[in-house]
């Protein structure tokens, strides 16, 4: 089968396997995702993380249930990736997010941009496995076969994509479960309209010694993997190479994102402060009140 998905990479930049998860781990693995989607991440506990308008970000998938990590180093996809992309390649990130029903497109074609152009002159692979949490009838993935390597990652317009032969758009739609690996070099995007929300999982695999862009620098975006001790148990050495165990290429000594939404956060510290406040006063009081009843 891996010979097959190399073949696949190689002519086209997507390869789909189908059912990669099923049963009781695939039950697993979307109870652990939409227990992240109930809530906006705030202060003590979990949830979504909030940067756009039609997306519920998931990050860290790895710390959350051991089928993710069972499919990120699945032996299919292992071997495929050590064929495509060489011995290096790490898994450099894992997250996924809930997309949200609308008719707009909101994330058009495009190639992935990851790496320093400027410093880089060849096209160096990168590949991600893209995984279904939900049936996806709608807004599904879409690809056009052939178009890996030909060029350093950019956003496509409508106009250039119309030039293209429409006949080689790979639309993948299919039921939980439902798995793809492709090139991220190649012209991609989501679907639309988007009619039912669609839960999605995306592995980032590549060469982390490869420089990366400022922008993603600037984030962070490729920090050293979050990983959950408990799930880690069967590890042989080449996963543990997969996962970065001991490589601190792109850990950055007492990193700061810089902060967004500055006025609001500012706004919802003090109302959580006043909160707390209130609580310990009303505790007190009910404290008072019990000891003042009691001697009556």
């Amino acid at each position: 089968m891996s010979r097959c998905l190399l073949e696949q990479l190689e002519n086209d930049g997507i390869a789909i396997l189908p059912e990669l998860v099923r049963g009781d781990t695939l039950v697993r693995m979307q109870e652990a995702f939409e227990s992240r989607l109930r809530r906006l991440r705030w202060n003590n506990f979990d949830g979504y993380e909030k940067t756009e308008r039609h997306r519920h970000m998931v990050q860290d998938v790895l710390l959350i249930e051991q089928g993710f990590v069972d499919v990120a180093l699945h032996p299919f996809v292992k071997q495929t990736l050590r064929d495509y992309l060489g011995e290096r390649f790490e898994l450099v990130e894992a997250k996924g997010w809930k997309s949200m029903p609308t008719r707009r497109m909101f994330h058009g074609w495009h190639g992935d941009a990851w790496y320093d152009q400027s410093r880089v002159s060849y096209i160096p692979r990168e590949a991600k496995l893209g995984l279904y949490l939900s049936d996806v009838r709608s807004g599904a993935f879409n690809y056009i076969k052939g178009t890996h390597g030909k060029q350093h990652p950019k956003g496509w317009t409508n106009r250039e994509i119309d030039a293209l032969d429409s006949s080689q758009i790979v639309t993948v739609v299919g039921p939980a479960g439902t798995a793809f690996l492709f090139d991220t070099s190649g012209i991609h995007g989501q679907g639309f309209p988007i009619l039912e929300a669609r839960n999605a999982v995306f592995f980032n695999y590549h060469d982390p010694a490869v420089p990366l862009q400022r922008e993603d620098i600037s984030y962070y975006r490729y920090h050293p993997l979050l990983l959950n001790p408990a799930f880690l148990g069967a590890l042989d050495e080449e996963d543990r190479r997969i996962l970065g165990f001991g490589n601190k290429t792109n850990y950055i000594h007492a990193f700061e994102r810089a902060p967004q939404h500055a006025a609001l956060q500012s706004v919802n510290r003090q109302a959580l402060n006043l909160k707390i406040a209130a609580d310990e006063l009303a505790s007190r009081f009910s404290a008072r009140l019990t000891r003042l009843l009691g001697k009556n």
